[in-house]
């Protein structure tokens, strides 16, 4: 999935030179609370910090020159990799007053535009153990539940939480010149295997760099950054979707230019991981009533939502054999909705789910030839970052969410409507224009065994 950059970013380094660390912010975590529970039903808390990707980060040279402006690299300081590399420094970040996210207790909150110094749209952040490396989940044969407050979000935003194979340590060790590391928020990859970051793997991503058509903030490179990602939660008021995203590989991977597969080259499934994913939408699986405002699952209020990894043999170390989807609101347990497509049958991600799903909407296969969900399943044993954002779309206006989409077929087809937003909504200008104050609030984060996160009532 893509996340939209708005103020100057980056990330970098080649094992040959040196991530460097900025002077000019300190890096202070904004703290949070989450909670590991046991079979009985009781909860340790944990504590945790949030920091934002190194994408959205200051980045510049040792004087305070910007390395990176609107969606242009400086061609002094950055003429290519190894040299911008040498050149450039990543900073500390001023979380609520340039970003707009903040914290209390087990909550944060992430505001969709903020004005400072320059207008920031959105925010990717994740979860700390501690201030040097990513809180690894290890989800599999368990359940991950979580509140939300997606009642500020529109169509056209997309709140998005899940879980991806970055390194816990934001590539140090595998980067030993590193300076930077999870702490700065590096190491990001998704199953979209992103070209729009501006370091990868310790290396600068400045050769090849196109710059955005559309957006001013944004561009791509030559390689691109790829991992398995679980999306627990893309979500606004109006739909929301629950996709596994199987990769070749669970852990952090580079691609090189059309191999990365994804949006920005020309064969979207021409790399190692599914960028489709096998996707539950209630809306798009034939309930237009079960989620939204005033619904059954009611978009107006906080919800919890609980996500079950469902293993061959009731175990952490088994094989994914389902996904379960589950909703708590006003004390009532809500089950996913049931399908009413004809021939995709239950409320479930199991592989025959997909398989049925996929032929009955004529979407290409890719979830299959990534390994579906056993390979899933591998990358939820290995332990996954979790990942909290906000973001709009520049590429598809995120109507594959809460529209008809794609839009060049009729919406009678099977798969077609996903949600009730018109396919003029969601274009970014609009989107910014306005819902400035739109924000999404993620709180009471917990892990463990099966039915242990929520009272069943």
């Amino acid at each position: 999935m893509y996340l939209l950059i708005s103020l100057i970013l980056l990330s970098f380094l080649n094992v040959s030179f040196s991530q460097k660390v900025g002077k000019f912010s300190p890096e202070v975590h904004p703290p949070i609370t989450w909670q590991e529970c046991a079979d009985d039903g009781s909860c340790k808390t944990m504590n945790g910090e949030i920091v934002i990707d190194a994408n959205w980060r200051w980045v510049h040279s040792e004087q305070g020159t910007n390395c990176y402006t609107g969606n242009t690299w400086n061609p002094t300081l950055c003429p290519d990799d190894k040299t911008c590399a040498e050149n450039c420094y990543l900073d500390g970040a001023n979380y609520e007053s340039v970003y707009g996210i903040t914290t209390e207790d087990d909550s944060v909150r992430l505001n969709f535009i903020t004005q400072s110094q320059g207008k920031n749209i959105g925010s990717r952040t994740f979860l700390m153990a501690n201030s040097t490396n990513y809180q690894m989940f290890y989800v599999l044969g368990q359940e991950f539940s979580f509140d939300v407050d997606v009642s500020n979000l529109d169509c056209g935003l997309n709140g998005a939480l899940y879980l991806v194979s970055m390194d816990s340590d934001g590539g140090i060790a595998r980067f030993p010149s590193n300076e930077a590391g999870a702490q700065y928020g590096t190491g990001y990859c998704d199953a979209q295997c992103p070209r729009d970051l501006k370091f990868i793997s310790g290396s600068a991503n400045v050769e090849g760099w196109i710059p955005s058509s559309n957006n001013p903030n944004t561009g791509y490179g030559n390689h691109g950054s790829c991992c398995a990602e679980m999306d627990l939660w893309e979500a606004n008021n109006m739909a929301t979707a629950l996709t596994p995203h199987p990769c070749d590989t669970s852990s952090q991977t580079v691609c090189e230019s059309d191999s990365c597969g994804g949006a920005t080259s020309s064969n979207r499934y021409g790399g190692l991981c599914d960028p489709d994913g096998c996707d539950y939408n209630p809306y798009r699986m034939g309930n237009t009533t079960f989620f939204g405002p005033g619904q059954t699952v009611d978009t107006k209020s906080v919800m919890t939502v609980v996500t079950q990894f469902i293993t061959n043999d009731g175990t952490t170390t088994g094989t994914l054999k389902s996904i379960k989807r589950l909703y708590v609101q006003n004390g009532q347990v809500i089950s996913q909705s049931e399908s009413t497509v004809p021939g995709v049958a239950g409320n479930e991600i199991t592989e025959d789910f997909c398989h049925n799903q996929k032929q009955v909407f004529g979407d290409k296969d890719s979830f299959t030839k990534h390994g579906g969900l056993a390979a899933m399943g591998d990358a939820l044993k290995n332990g996954m970052v979790l990942v909290l954002s906000l973001w709009d779309d520049y590429l598809a206006d995120m109507l594959w969410l809460d529209s008809n989409y794609p839009t060049t077929s009729p919406v009678t087809e099977p798969g077609v409507a996903r949600g009730p937003c018109s396919t003029s909504s969601g274009t970014p200008t609009d989107v910014e224009s306005k819902y400035p104050n739109a924000y999404v609030v993620y709180s009471n984060i917990k892990v463990g065994p099966i039915n242990s996160t929520f009272k069943n009532n």
